[in-house]
C-alpha cells in the first residue's frame, strides 16, 4: 500500500494521480473560471460570502483504531460528528481540532448587499394572502414581494393547502403548515451563496431544494356584510426552511394585525424581514418584527443531540419587546403523541423503516403537528422519504399517492377529508386521532385495531395496522409519562422526556451501523500521493450482521426483541439509503482531504525537476483542480494545508520558463 517517498520520486517515479484504485483518468483541458454573479449581471463587486473549510479532526476512537476514520473516528458508541457533536478522543483530539479550526467568516453584513430582498430571501421565498372568491373559490390575492416567482401549479397548490377542508369547521383562528413540491427548472437566485450555511446544520434541518414549506394563519369569522356570511382568509409564509416554531411564532405576532390593517402592514413586515441577519447556525440571532425582537439560536451539527442551549431574554434598552424562542423547529411532542402514546415505540419503528403512514385528523392543525412529530421521532437520523403535514384531494400528487395499481409509496400523509378514509383504505398503517387537547387525565389504553375496522373518518381514535413490532414494548416509558400526567407535570417537561427516549432509542440502533461503516475506511498507509485516493470497501449486510453479536444495540439499550430483523428491514428502506449515501460522501471527502495532505508533505518541486515540462504542467493543473475541489466540496482540510499546497504550485511554476509561467498564472481550473 505504501507509496514512494520524496527520495524515490526520480525519473522512474510515476506522476501524482497515476491510475490507482479509481482509474486515475487524465485531467481534461482546463476551462476558464466560472463567472461570478457580478460579472454576469454587471453588478458592482461585493465581498463574497466566505467559504471556510472545516478542519480535519484528529484522533481515533477505540472501535476503529487501525483505520482512517471520518471526522475523528468512530469509537465505541460514537455516532457521526454531524449527528453527535464533537467528542474529544484520546491523544489530544480536542487540541488538534482547535489548531485545525477554520478562520471566522466575515461579517454577514458585509456579504448581503447584492440586491434588495436578498436578506428576505435567506429566510422566506414570499408571503401570500389567500382569500375566498364566490366565483373562483380560493385565490391568491397578494404575493409579496411582487417580484417573487411562483408557477401556476405552485399557486394552485398553495390555494388549496392554505384552507382547511370544509368539514373541519375551523371557526376563529387556526395555524398549521404544509409542504409541497417545487416546480422543476427554477432559476437559482443570486443569494444561493447562503446555501453553504446549510452544511453547518444538523442533517435533519438541512433544506430540501425540491420542496417548499407553507406556514398558515387562517381566519374564519362571521361577517354579515359578505354574501357568504363569513370572512375567510389565510396569511401564508412560503419558505425552504423547516423552522416550524419560528414561523408559527412570527405569524402569531403579525397575522391578527394584518387582518385589520391589510397591505401597508404586510409591506412593513417584509421590510423588517429584509433587515434580518442571515440564518447562521450556532449564533444567537435577533430578529425584529413589528416592534418585537425574537431571539433564537439555530442548531449546528456540532450540538449534542437532545440539548438545547438556552437563549437568554435580555432587557432591551429601547421600547422594543424581546422574546426568546427555546427552539426554531421542534413541535410539542407529547401533546401530539398523547392520543396514541401507548404505541409510540411501534410508531417509531414504522417511521424508521419508511413505512407508508396516514394520519387522519379532524383539522389541519392536528394533522400537521402529528406528521411533524412522527418525522422528528427518529432524530438525529433524517427522515429521507416524502412527508406532507397537510394533504388534500386537490394536491398535484393526489393520484400518485392514492393509486391502487401499485403498493403505497414511502410517505407520511396528514389528511382531514373523510374521502380519504375510503381512498386510502388499502394503506397498511393508519393513525386516527381526535381533537388534540392538553392532557388533563391519564389516557386510556387504545388497542391496535385491524384495518378492516376503519370505515369512516368518524371511527374511534387509534392505530389501525396489522404490523407486528420487532422490539418488545418498553413499559417503563409509558409508566413514566402516565405518572407525569397524574402529577400534572407540564407538557413541555413530558415532551423533553419523550424526546430523550426517542433519541436514546435511535442512537442505540444507529451506533452499530456507524461503527461498521467506519471500518470500511482504508488504512492510512494506503493513501499515497502518487496514486488516486483509495476507494471505500463495499458495505456487506452479512458482515454487518456478524458484528451485532458482540457490538450490537444490547450494549446501550435494555430493550429485547428481534433487533436483527429490524436491521434487515431497515437496510431496505429509503432512510438507510439516505443515511449511507451521506456517510459515503463524508468518508470520500475525508479520503480526498488526506490525499491532499499527503501531496503537501511531498517535495513536489524536486519531482518536477526530474520530469518533462509537459508532465510538470499537467501536475500544476491537477493540483489547481484539487484546490478548487477542496473549496467547492468544503473538504475537511486545514487552512495551513491549502496554503502549503498553493505555495508548492507557485514554486513549481516559478521554476518553469517565463512563457509557461505566464500561461499557468493566468490559467483557471476546471
Amino acid at each position: 500500500c505504501g507509496g514512494a517517498g520524496p527520495g524515490r520520486a526520480g525519473p522512474t517515479a510515476p506522476p501524482p494521480f497515476a491510475a490507482g484504485p479509481r482509474g486515475g483518468a487524465p485531467s481534461p483541458p482546463p476551462l476558464p473560471p466560472p463567472r461570478s454573479p457580478q460579472e454576469w449581471f454587471g453588478l458592482p463587486s461585493v465581498p463574497a460570502w466566505p467559504l471556510p473549510l472545516r478542519a480535519a479532526r484528529g484522533g481515533r476512537g477505540r472501535g476503529a483504531a487501525s483505520h482512517v476514520t471520518p471526522r475523528g473516528g468512530a469509537g465505541v458508541g460514537a455516532m457521526s460528528r454531524r449527528e453527535r457533536g464533537p467528542e474529544p478522543g484520546p491523544g489530544g483530539a480536542e487540541a488538534a481540532a482547535e489548531d485545525a479550526a477554520p478562520a471566522e467568516p466575515a461579517s454577514p453584513d458585509q456579504c448581503l448587499s447584492l440586491l434588495p430582498w436578498d436578506r428576505f430571501s435567506a429566510w422566506l421565498h414570499c408571503v401570500c394572502v389567500v382569500g375566498f372568491d364566490l366565483e373562483l373559490g380560493q385565490a391568491v390575492e397578494v404575493i409579496y414581494p411582487s417580484h417573487s416567482k411562483l408557477t401556476d401549479k405552485e399557486k394552485t397548490n398553495i390555494c388549496y393547502l392554505s384552507f382547511p377542508d370544509s368539514n373541519s369547521g375551523c371557526l376563529g383562528d387556526t395555524q398549521f403548515c404544509f409542504r409541497f413540491r417545487r416546480s422543476p427548472g427554477r432559476k437559482v437566485s443570486l443569494c444561493c451563496f447562503l446555501d453553504q450555511l446549510d452544511r453547518d446544520l444538523p442533517v435533519y434541518l438541512k433544506k430540501d431544494s425540491a420542496y417548499y414549506y407553507g406556514y398558515v394563519y387562517f381566519r374564519q369569522v362571521r361577517d354579515k356584510s359578505l354574501k357568504r356570511g363569513y370572512f375567510q382568509k389565510s396569511l401564508v409564509l412560503i419558505s425552504k426552511l423547516p423552522y416550524v416554531h419560528l414561523f408559527r411564532t412570527m405569524l402569531k405576532q403579525i397575522a391578527p394585525e394584518y387582518f385589520e390593517k391589510s397591505e401597508a402592514f404586510l409591506e412593513a413586515v417584509c421590510s423588517d424581514v429584509d433587515r434580518w441577519p442571515p440564518p447562521v447556525p450556532g449564533k444567537v440571532l435577533q430578529l425584529p418584527i413589528m416592534g418585537v425582537i425574537m431571539k433564537l439560536r439555530i442548531p449546528t451539527y456540532r450540538d449534542k443531540p437532545g440539548t438545547t442551549p438556552i437563549v437568554q431574554n435580555m432587557h432591551q434598552a429601547d421600547a422594543q419587546i424581546s422574546m426568546a424562542l427555546p427552539t426554531v423547529h421542534e413541535v410539542d411532542l407529547f401533546r401530539c403523541f398523547c392520543p396514541v402514546f401507548f404505541h409510540i415505540q411501534m410508531l417509531w419503528e414504522l417511521v424508521l423503516l419508511g413505512e407508508p403512514l396516514v394520519v387522519m385528523a379532524p383539522s389541519p392543525a392536528e394533522s400537521s403537528e402529528t406528521v411533524l412529530a412522527l418525522v422528528s421521532c427518529i432524530s438525529p437520523l433524517k427522515y429521507c422519504s416524502d412527508f406532507r403535514p397537510y394533504f388534500t384531494i386537490h394536491d398535484s400528487e393526489f393520484k400518485e399517492y392514492t393509486t391502487r395499481t401499485q403498493a403505497p409509496p414511502s410517505v407520511i400523509l396528514g389528511v382531514t377529508n373523510p374521502f380519504f378514509a375510503k381512498t386510502l383504505q388499502h394503506w397498511p398503517h393508519i393513525i386516527r386521532i381526535g381533537d388534540i387537547k392538553l392532557p388533563g387525565e391519564v389516557p386510556k389504553q387504545v388497542k391496535v385495531k385491524k384495518l378492516k375496522n376503519l370505515k369512516t373518518l368518524d371511527s374511534k381514535p387509534g392505530v389501525y395496522t396489522s404490523y407486528k413490532p420487532y422490539l418488545n414494548k418498553d413499559e417503563e416509558i409509558v409508566k413514566q409519562l402516565q405518572k407525569g400526567v397524574q402529577q400534572k407535570r407540564p407538557t413541555e417537561a413530558q415532551s423533553v422526556i419523550l424526546r430523550r427516549y426517542f433519541l436514546e432509542l435511535t442512537e442505540s440502533f444507529i451506533i452499530p451501523l456507524e461503527r461498521y461503516v467506519a471500518s470500511l475506511m482504508p488504512l492510512q498507509k494506503c493513501i499515497s500521493p502518487w496514486k488516486s485516493p483509495p476507494q471505500l470497501r463495499q458495505f456487506s449486510q452479512d458482515d454487518f450482521m456478524k458484528t451485532l453479536e458482540k457490538a450490537g444495540p444490547q450494549l446501550t439499550s435494555g430493550l429485547k426483541g428481534d433487533w436483527i430483523g429490524l436491521y434487515r428491514h431497515f437496510l431496505k428502506s429509503p432512510n438507510f439509503d439516505g443515511w449511507f449515501r451521506s456517510r459515503q460522501k463524508e468518508m470520500t471527502q475525508k479520503l480526498e482531504a488526506l490525499h491532499l495532505e499527503a501531496l503537501c508533505n511531498e517535495n513536489l518541486v524536486f519531482w518536477s525537476q526530474k520530469h518533462t515540462e509537459v508532465e510538470t504542467v499537467d501536475l500544476v493543473l491537477k493540483l489547481k483542480n484539487k484546490l478548487l475541489q477542496a473549496d467547492r466540496e468544503h473538504l475537511p482540510v486545514k487552512t495551513d494545508t491549502l496554503k502549503k499546497l498553493q505555495t508548492h504550485i507557485n514554486d513549481i511554476i516559478l521554476a518553469l520558463p517565463h512563457d509557461l509561467q505566464d500561461i499557468l498564472l493566468k490559467t483557471g481550473t476546471t
